[in-house]
């Protein structure tokens, strides 16, 4: 009999940022586009992305109506080249850490800025449901 073992997945580079949140109950991380998608009381609050630009930091699910007061208080971050409807804070910001660090924290704080809720998810049609 061989032996078999799983590979051992890297850690992704910004799981740090998900420490802080660890206690909470509704705390969700799961993969989303080669991302690490973080959900908080069932709202996606962060993407954790670690590939390469325009997708290597941290990008921020919102409304585009909250993107104007988040820039004001956190000028590194501007919406993304890809998804506009998102806030982007790439990992070359001078402030990258101290910026995602407040992030956190308004998200730990339920920050209503932060965080989509995300559409339902769309059932899959079997061959059961051809009816013709």
């Amino acid at each position: 009999m061989k032996n078999r073992t799983a590979p051992i997945k890297p850690v992704h580079r910004h799981r740090w940022l998900v420490e802080p949140l660890e206690g909470e109950p509704a705390l969700l991380v799961k993969s989303m586009f080669g991302c690490q998608a973080v959900y908080l009381d069932g709202r996606l609050v962060l993407c954790l992305a670690d590939r390469k630009e325009p997708w290597r930091g941290v990008l921020v699910p919102m409304e585009r109506e909250n993107h104007a007061a988040l820039i004001a208080a956190r000028p590194s971050l501007a919406p993304h080249s890809v998804l506009p409807k998102w806030l982007y804070l790439p990992e070359t910001a001078d402030a990258f850490e101290a910026d995602a660090q407040w992030l956190v924290a308004r998200i730990r704080a339920r920050d209503p800025r932060i965080g989509i809720v995300p559409p339902a998810a769309r059932r899959k049609r079997s061959h059961q449901d051809f009816n013709p």
